[in-house]
């Protein structure tokens, strides 16, 4: 059984990154005991049981010359051989001086797996490695990888298993040269190439530089198509089936209907001047289909298209690899990037997109900065008309804000929050056009799912909400709460009807914003305070489903929490 898994390998080979890599987002670093050698250690799951990682300082040989060669060999010593395993970390563009303390490794008789990283940079410098023939030299494992977009890091950890501890007898240094010599004879050989266009764009994509302006580039251009495929089938499909043929339908019933009391209200709802209005009727038969088939499918059909498609692409897996040493400081990974751009689009799907999270911890951080700081597409929309007309200042300023509370809070959380985040893994494809069948299956299965799960959801809480607004509940809740937002956030006490409408529809309560004559600040409070308190009662619900009862009143306290904390500071320092 391994209790322990050492990293080791020469300076600058990528050992910390391929260590990133196996233990995730938590690690402890520490300096050796007596030296300022830095030593650092994390967790990997293997078998169902985790086993720590430690990362040795870089190496050259098992014979030190320095103080951080001593503490790695030290290290190396402190269990027995049987008890666990070394993954050797080789320069695949410079083999020749690696192998040295490979050799001597499995001279020692330590359980070895040769983990060959950059073997796309050697690929493209014309190295090619008979990796095969290799591991029939070394009598070890030995696997190629590319610490930077993933390749290969699964296989090493299903791997892992197979080091074993096969002594051999120990040759002489100019001995070891030799055998190094002819090992290089027959594994590698090199060729003159050229990087393909293709190969140019994989690695410009993953690259801070290059990579950071690619990505702005093309979320960009994804929201753009996104709202326009949306719009398009909101303003041809959706609106034309629900006013031309479902309206009429409604209308005749309600006509038809005597006796408009508790049960009219709860499935008709309100009429506006006479007619039903689908966004302000507030009924099951009404709002509530509206709402989940009229407003937020479309977006989340356009935006499950453009995200099945840069994923399928290979583009979605890079830009996780891109952020992940931001989202790291959150307590995230970067694949995390999926449900928070899912979000965008609509929370409800970014919520339950959180699921490819594999702790408690990383669901709950992950679920609360989506509640918190990402605004879905309606109302991003309704933040640009309420506030546009005023100057990009405003709009930029919500932004701002929302940008500034998912760093800091994700910070916070992650720090605060106990538990264990382990390791995920991720597998870097080439850049491909993907299958189109393929393409739409995956749309078809993820609408579904959506719809599934969240109509629903939506139903009970277009329903609930509408409880409370005939017995007059929703009156005693904002005349209870009208004196705090009047004093703390400085808006008027009709602004408390518009706040607690958000809890069922965010952009229709940044609408309800409009006629009460605000100020270009109380607005710019008024639209701020909506985006970060309570989602949608489709994402609160799903929110509930995902977290748990726990997770949900922990979540709902921090909403709270950050709401007051920014309404208050906006109203009393920024905008002063």
């Amino acid at each position: 059984m391994i209790k322990k898994i050492y990293l080791i390998g020469n300076p600058n080979v990528g050992k910390s990154v391929v260590f990133s890599r196996l233990t995730g987002v938590q690690v402890i670093s520490s300096n050796y005991p007596g030296t300022t050698v830095e030593i650092a250690k994390g967790y990997l799951t293997l078998a169902d049981k985790k086993v720590e990682v430690v990362d040795l300082p870089g190496t050259y040989s098992l014979d030190p010359t320095s103080g951080a060669e001593e503490v790695a060999v030290s290290l190396l010593k402190e269990l027995p051989k049987e008890e666990i395993a070394v993954i050797n970390i080789i320069d695949s563009t410079n083999m020749e001086r690696n192998l040295l303390l490979t050799l001597q490794l499995i001279e020692e008789g330590y359980p070895v797996v040769v983990c060959m990283n950059m073997c796309d940079d050697a690929g493209h410098r014309g190295v090619h490695i008979n990796f095969t023939k290799l591991e029939e030299l070394l009598k070890v494992p030995v696997i190629s990888a590319c610490a930077l977009t993933g390749m290969g890091i699964k296989l090493l950890t299903q791997r892992i298993k197979e080091a074993v501890s096969a002594p051999k007898d120990i040759i002489t240094h100019q001995q070891r040269w030799l055998e190094i010599g002819k090992i290089i004879e027959q594994v590698q050989h090199l060729e003159h190439r050229h990087h393909t266009f293709r190969e140019i764009m994989e690695d410009a994509s993953v690259r801070p530089v290059t990579g950071l302006i690619m990505a702005g580039v093309i979320i960009y251009g994804a929201f753009k198509v996104v709202r326009f495929i949306g719009e398009g089938i909101i303003n041809h499909i959706t609106d034309p089936l629900f006013i031309n043929i479902y309206q009429p339908f409604l209308e005749k019933l309600s006509a038809y209907w005597q006796e408009k009391g508790f049960w009219f209200h709860l499935l008709i709802g309100d009429l506006i001047n006479g007619k039903i209005d689908f966004r302000q009727s507030l009924g099951i038969l009404t709002t509530a289909p509206y709402i989940e088939l009229g407003m937020v499918l479309p977006y989340v059909v356009s935006f499950y298209f453009i995200l099945s498609l840069l994923e399928d692409i290979g583009y979605l897996p890079r830009l996780a690899v891109l952020l992940d040493n931001l989202l790291h400081r959150l307590g995230l990974h970067g694949y995390a990037v999926i449900p928070v751009l899912l979000g965008f689009g609509c929370n409800v799907p970014g919520i339950m997109a959180t699921r490819v999270l594999e702790s408690k911890r990383e669901r709950f951080i992950a679920s609360t900065i989506i509640s918190i700081g990402v605004p879905c597409v309606p109302l991003q929309a309704m933040i640009f008309g309420l506030l546009g007309k005023f100057g990009g200042f405003y709009v930029g300023g919500v932004y701002l804000v929302l940008f500034s509370l998912v760093i800091i809070l994700g910070i916070i959380l992650n720090r605060t929050l106990t538990g264990y985040s382990p390791e995920f893994i991720l597998e870097i494809p080439p850049y491909r056009f993907p299958p189109l069948f393929m393409l739409w299956k995956k749309l078809y299965f993820r609408i579904k799912g959506f719809l599934v799960e969240a109509m629903p959801v939506v139903l009970l809480g277009v329903c609930f909400i509408n409880i409370l607004l005939y017995f007059k509940l929703f009156d005693l809740v904002t005349s209870v709460f009208a004196p705090i937002i009047h004093g703390l956030f400085g808006l008027p006490k009709e602004a408390a009807v518009a706040l607690a409408i958000g809890f069922l529809r965010k952009d229709v309560a940044v609408g309800m914003l409009m006629p009460l004559g605000l100020t270009a600040n109380q607005l710019f409070i008024g639209a701020t305070l909506l985006a970060i308190s309570f989602p949608c009662v489709a994402s609160f619900v799903v929110l509930a489903k995902e977290l748990g009862f726990k997770g949900l009143i922990k979540s709902t306290l921090v909403m709270i929490g950050i709401s007051i904390i920014v309404g208050t500071l906006l109203h009393f320092t920024i905008l002063r």
